[in-house]
């Protein structure tokens, strides 16, 4: 699913992300930098929950599981 929508955005703005994303159109540019934003939001929601999980082993427990694994 596609909405349009009239957007004003600063040509400085548009400009930038124009050049950071690479775009050959304006729209592109700002299709590619709104899913760039949402990508780096979903990172940034998901570091919150940094160790918060008790159940889950520590590096160092995983790299012992694992060279017991391979000497078998």
């Amino acid at each position: 699913m596609h909405m349009r929508i009239i957007v004003d955005i600063p040509d400085r703005e548009l400009n930038d992300a124009i050049r950071f994303t690479d775009a050959t159109t304006e729209s592109e540019a700002v299709v590619r930098a709104m899913a760039e934003f949402n990508r780096l939001s979903r990172l940034a929601e998901l570091t919150r929950y940094s160790g918060t999980c008790v159940d889950l082993i520590t590096p160092e427990e995983l790299q012992t599981s694992r060279r017991a694994t391979d000497h078998e």
